[in-house]
């Protein structure tokens, strides 16, 4: 009786429903995301060749030429933006973790500046970003 040996089968793996999937999951994350808004507020931020990109959370703060300051989109002065901060809720995160960004008039003075600092500091908070355009975009 003669036995023949059977051809060992070599697997075959089709990636293309895998690459669809993936495909679709990319075209559902770009169009689901959300991007933050902006507050409408003018100002003429300072340029800076090594500025870095931030994620923007829910605070920002803004203080214009004129001396005039904002807390996300509420105009506020120094004392009702400290009870604002202190009344912020921060949920899940750390005061000392949750995110500031500062974006002031290339014309305000650095002691307008140290204040908004010391306000942030004495309501808990520690992570400042402060805001700036390009150099390079102008």
């Amino acid at each position: 009786m003669q036995i023949s040996k059977r051809k060992a089968l070599t697997p075959n793996v089709d990636m293309t429903p895998m690459i669809d999937i993936v495909f679709q999951l990319i075209l559902f994350f770009l169009v689901s995301t959300t991007f933050a808004v902006l507050p409408a507020i003018s100002v003429n931020l300072p340029e800076s060749s090594t500025a870095q990109g931030a994620e923007i959370d829910n605070i920002t703060i803004t203080a214009s030429e004129d001396g005039r300051l904002w807390f996300n989109e509420d105009e506020v002065n120094m004392k009702t933006l400290s009870k604002k901060l202190a009344d912020f809720d921060t949920g899940e995160k750390a005061r000392e973790e949750y995110p500031i960004t500062l974006e002031a008039d290339d014309s305000v003075t650095n002691g307008t500046i140290v204040k908004l600092f010391d306000v942030i500091r004495e309501n808990g908070f520690a992570a400042v970003n402060l805001r700036t355009t390009d150099s390079v975009s102008r």
